[in-house]
């Protein structure tokens, strides 16, 4: 199956046995060396096998676990996407926590609004967007530069970075905006369930238990940045894209298969 008829499945309301079927059969390929896909470690803590990437839509698997290594961040897990995201739990469970974010000195939170104020242009955050070629945040790179250049107000808690991902890897760039922000609402989704999230939403993904896998899907959305949230004074600095080989990703695919089954 592809974007669209994956859309369609994990939308329709009809269960999730031909998601469970469809996904069992990607992962014995690539862990069998039959498929070509090479894993990710992404910061916001899963493991991503990009399966594709046509235009503006994606679509990858992300397993969470203990048993696999992670990459590190350098900003926070705390971030809002340049593209609509469609996730179907395939086991385990994810708690989505969305962010009450508001500009630092006043004004009201904007969890549905995360580029207000910040860089136009959708970014290639592709470590995370479904399909992307493995562009990550936050992993450990070379620090540069000061934390945007302005005088940070009373009350400001993080400073709003844009992540843009090219080649050489993903650079992070910190933005003049400065915001407070605090935990809001939190919905936690388990086996079989979708969720949806709209582009430029501030949020951060848990994962009880420890081990989760889902099905990703990504519409992106032109004049949309990714975004995430850091320290005040962090620099602007280039994060390298760590792909797993070919022994990590079958590992990764053989134990997500395992959980399936």
């Amino acid at each position: 199956m592809r974007y669209q008829e994956l859309y369609e499945e994990m939308t329709g309301g009809r269960g999730g046995e031909a998601l469970r079927g469809w996904a069992g059969r990607v992962l014995r390929d690539i862990a069998s060396g039959a498929s070509p896909v090479a894993g990710v470690r992404h910061p916001l803590g899963f493991l991503c096998l990009p399966l594709e990437r046509t235009g503006e839509y994606g679509v990858c698997l992300h397993i969470w676990s203990g048993a696999l290594p992670r990459a590190a961040s350098t900003t926070s897990q705390i971030h809002c996407h340049s593209w609509d995201l469609v996730s179907h739990v395939l086991y385990g469970r994810v708690e989505n926590v969305r962010a009450d974010v508001g500009d630092a000195g006043g004004g009201a939170g904007d969890t549905g609004d995360g580029v207000a104020g910040a860089a136009d242009g959708i970014s290639g955050h592709a470590g995370e967007a479904p399909g992307g070629d493995g562009g990550t945040t936050g992993h450990a790179g070379e620090a540069a530069g000061g934390g945007g250049g302005t005088t940070v107000p009373p009350g400001a808690t993080h400073r709003v970075f844009e992540v843009v991902s090219d080649a050489g890897g993903d650079r992070i760039l910190p933005t003049p905006r400065t915001v407070r922000c605090a935990p809001g609402v939190s919905e936690v989704y388990g086996p079989g369930e979708t969720y949806t999230l709209p582009a430029g939403v501030f949020h951060s993904s848990v994962v009880p238990g420890g081990e989760t896998a889902t099905i990703a899907l990504g519409h992106g959305r032109p004049g949309r940045s990714d975004l995430s949230l850091g320290p005040l004074g962090l620099g602007a600095h280039l994060v390298p894209r760590h792909r797993c080989d070919a022994r990590e990703t079958a590992r990764a695919a053989l134990h997500a298969a395992g959980r399936l089954s």
